[in-house]
């Protein structure tokens, strides 16, 4: 199986946010297809793919589509992740959500900048107008972070989906814990 598999599906049908999206005639495609190639590689024999291929074709929603695919298609989301220029690139809901994040560290640097600005400038002319201007210091280190954070923009953003993986490959395990404390009470 390629590795690229889960990303063929419009949506990712392992993500919590697409799991209760319904399946299209092209998730289920995919799905026979993947199961098509087990197959015929003897990973499946001809009850089992006739049980999966059914429960593909019937598929309500995405869910459905993964306890027939995921012993058979290797899950690479959460590799670690590189640098870009080796070509790996997150997935793209991941890769959106570390984009506004970095979009939302700028503005907070840019709101700290303008806040220290004022606060230190009002107290300056009120105390000392016409003194050693020391509120060029605070606003300089503001000014750096914000220059810092909009410089090391691919860097940041890295950062993110490196966080925001291991923080869906935690909840990923919780459920799967949850589910089979629930498989074995039952």
């Amino acid at each position: 199986m390629t590795a690229g598999t889960w990303e063929r599906f419009e949506h990712d049908p392992r993500s919590p946010q697409a799991a209760r999206l319904r399946a299209s005639d092209r998730d289920r495609e995919v799905a026979l297809e993947v199961l098509g190639q087990a197959y015929a590689d003897g990973r499946l024999d001809h009850a089992e793919y006739d049980a999966r291929s059914t429960a593909a074709t019937t598929a309500k929603v995405l869910a459905d589509l993964v306890p027939q695919l995921e012993d058979l298609v290797p899950d690479t989301s959460y590799a670690p992740l590189e640098h870009r220029a080796t070509g790996f690139v997150a997935r793209p809901d991941l890769h959106g959500q570390a984009v506004r994040m970095w979009a939302k560290d700028r503005r907070e640097a840019l709101t700290g900048l303008v806040g220290i600005s004022v606060i230190t400038c009002t107290i300056w002319a009120v105390t000392m107008w016409g003194g050693f201007p020391w509120p060029l210091f605070p606003m300089l280190a503001a000014a750096i972070n914000l220059l810092r954070i909009q410089m090391q923009e691919q860097d940041i953003v890295e950062s993110h989906e490196r966080h925001l993986l291991k923080r869906e490959r935690k909840e990923i395990e919780k459920r799967r814990r949850e589910l089979q404390r629930g498989d074995d009470e039952a």
